[in-house]
C-alpha cells in the first residue's frame, strides 16, 4: 500500500520523468527496434511480447534484493509510470484551451490524443474526440495498472503497460501491423475486459453524486457500448456520453449517445468533472481499505 499511495502521489505532483529516465519510452524504443527484424509472421507478435515483458519484469523481480527504502522508492516511482493521472488531465484540458482559442493548433494537438485523421474535423467532432480520449483512457492509463498492480504487484502493472504499449504501437489493423499486432491487440482487449465495465460503472456512479443523469449513462451504456469496435472502449465512453446527455462520434464509424446533441466545448469541462470523480471513486476505497487493513 506505501507504494501504491507513493507511486500516486509522484504522478500527481511531479508528473511524468524525463524522456531518458521513462521506461515506457526505453519500451517504445525497443518495439520499434525489434519489430522490423522479426518480420511479419503471427509468430512474431507472441515473440516480440514475450521479449519486451521480459525485458522489464525481470529487472522488477530484483527491486526486492535491495534495501527496504531504496526498494519502495524505486518500486513507488516505477508503479507511477506504469499509470497517467497529471498527464492524461493536462492533455485534455489543453485541448480544450486550443478548441477554445485555435481550432488548427487544437487539431494538431488532438491528434495526438487519437487514431483518427482530425484535420478535416470540425469543433464538433474535435470536441468528441477528446471527451472519448479522455474517457477510454481513464480505463487504458489509470485503472487498469492499478488493478494489475493490486492482483500481481509491480510485474502486473509494468506487465499490463508493456501489452498496452505494444498495443498502441503495433496494434493497429494496418497491413504493415496487421500480422505482428494481432496478439498484443487481443491480449489489450483480455486485459481491459473487466477495467473496462468497471470504469463504465464508476462513471455511472460519479454521474450520481455530481446530480448528471446517472440513469440515461446507464442505459446508454447498456445500449451503446457495444458499438465501438473495440470490445472494451464503448463502455466508458457511453456511460460518459449519456451523463453528459451528448453524442460522441467517430466519423464513419460510430455515434454514441444522443444523436441530437453535438457536444459544445464546455462539455469538455463537464467530462474532465466526471473524469476526476470516477478516479477518485475508484481510488479512495482501495487507499482507506489499505490503511485499514
Amino acid at each position: 500500500m506505501d507504494i501504491f499511495i507513493i507511486g500516486i502521489l509522484i504522478d500527481i505532483i511531479v508528473g511524468e520523468p524525463p524522456v531518458y529516465l521513462h521506461p515506457v519510452v526505453w519500451m517504445g524504443r525497443m518495439i520499434e527496434k525489434l519489430k522490423d527484424k522479426l518480420g511479419k509472421k503471427k509468430i512474431s507478435g507472441v515473440i516480440l511480447t514475450s521479449i519486451i515483458i521480459i525485458a522489464f519484469i525481470i529487472p522488477v523481480l530484483f527491486l526486492n534484493l535491495l534495501p527496504w527504502l531504496l526498494k519502495i522508492l524505486l518500486s513507488s516511482f516505477l508503479f507511477s509510470i506504469t499509470f497517467s493521472i497529471k498527464f492524461l488531465f493536462q492533455s485534455i484540458i489543453k485541448a480544450k484551451n486550443e478548441l477554445e482559442s485555435d481550432i488548427v493548433k487544437a487539431r494538431l494537438h488532438i491528434s495526438n490524443l487519437v487514431s483518427r485523421d482530425t484535420s478535416k474535423l470540425d469543433k464538433y467532432q474535435l470536441t468528441s474526440a477528446v471527451i472519448e480520449s479522455l474517457t477510454e483512457n481513464i480505463t487504458d492509463s489509470i485503472i487498469s495498472p492499478m488493478i494489475f498492480f493490486m492482483i500481481l504487484g509491480l510485474p502486473g502493472a509494468m506487465g499490463y503497460r508493456v501489452i498496452n504499449t505494444l498495443d498502441a504501437m503495433v496494434g493497429y489493423k494496418d497491413e504493415q501491423n496487421r500480422s505482428i499486432g494481432w496478439f498484443p491487440a487481443k491480449a489489450d482487449d483480455l486485459l481491459n475486459y473487466i477495467p473496462a465495465r468497471i470504469t463504465g460503472l464508476l462513471i455511472v456512479a460519479a454521474a450520481f453524486i455530481l446530480r448528471m443523469d446517472w440513469r440515461k449513462s446507464l442505459m446508454t451504456m447498456l445500449r451503446d457500448s457495444k458499438l465501438t469496435p473495440s470490445p472494451n472502449s464503448g463502455y466508458p465512453m457511453a456511460a460518459a456520453a449519456g451523463a453528459l446527455e451528448i453524442r460522441l462520434e467517430k466519423p464513419g464509424v460510430y455515434i454514441i449517445g444522443d444523436e441530437n446533441n453535438e457536444p459544445k466545448t464546455s462539455a469538455i469541462a463537464d467530462a474532465l468533472k466526471l473524469s476526476y470523480v470516477t478516479v477518485l471513486l475508484f481510488i479512495l476505497p482501495i487507499i482507506i481499505l489499505g490503511v485499514l487493513i
